[in-house]
């Protein structure tokens, strides 16, 4: 599986996804945040799914853009472009992949900022080739493991926090999903695109590189939920018989 987050914010955008590939009970690492050149600008794509349909769509997608890239200033239009390659990748292979059972469930998440744009973009593209684009509403992707990390997200996130922020909320997201699952992991790739930019600044992470990090996230979890006000289930706690001297437990009667 994997882990893949893009956040938008009015400040810029940023992208952060994991490097885990697991295989049966085989594990390595792959990236999986990868830069990708036009015209001399530098976006990015995040993919979840088969990595062959991925690098195949890729590889079309660099292959249409040489032989003509007159209609792509913008970056929904190279988004466009990128969905019409997942659509004929899907022609080429879905049916093989269906007979192996195999689902073309490839999702991507593209950002970035190209010469037409007025700010950093982010899309996210569904495996039909369609997308939706990054709004003040809905500020985030996920692709992979999209659960674990969705709550901190959906009650901290906004398009008016700040890109600083939004990188820490995008890695502890990341650490929520990490503390859950086997198949999401170090070493993390994130991407920053502020709005003052034109090329986003890519940085990869080891697990001790964010220990301090997470370790401080972990401990102020810790002293929270000990300040947490619980007077409101003092009835249930004062009801209960004091540590030590409960019943002893009795199986029912046989009937």
């Amino acid at each position: 599986m994997t882990f893949c987050i893009g956040i938008k914010v009015r400040e810029g955008i940023v992208a952060l996804a994991d490097t885990r590939i697991v295989r049966g009970s085989e594990q390595s690492n792959k990236q999986k945040l990868a830069e990708f050149q036009h015209n001399g600008q530098s976006l990015f794509t995040m993919t979840s799914g088969l990595r062959s349909v991925r690098d195949k769509a890729i590889t079309y997608l660099d292959e249409s853009l040489r032989n003509d890239s007159s209609d792509v200033q913008r970056l929904y239009q190279l988004v466009n472009r990128f969905g019409e390659q997942l659509r004929r990748v899907k022609a080429e292979d879905g049916a093989a992949l269906q007979s192996t059972n195999h689902k073309f469930n490839s999702h991507a998440i593209i950002g970035g900022r190209l010469t037409g744009d007025f700010s950093p973009q982010l899309f996210y593209v569904y495996p039909e080739g369609n997308w939706v684009e990054a709004a003040e509403d809905a500020p985030y992707f996920v692709i992979g493991r999209t659960y674990y990390g969705k709550p901190i997200l959906d009650r901290l996130l906004t398009y008016e926090t700040s890109l600083r922020s939004a990188v820490g909320l995008a890695l502890l997201a990341f650490d929520a999903t990490r503390t859950s699952v086997t198949d999401v992991d170090y070493p993390l790739d994130i991407a920053v695109l502020s709005n003052q930019s034109t090329v986003p600044t890519f940085c990869r992470y080891s697990e001790s590189d964010l220990a301090t990090t997470t370790a401080w996230w972990s401990s102020t979890l810790s002293d929270a939920l000990g300040q947490l006000p619980m007077h409101w289930a003092d009835e249930l706690l004062n009801a209960a018989p004091p540590p030590g001297n409960s019943p002893p437990f009795q199986n029912p009667p046989l009937q």
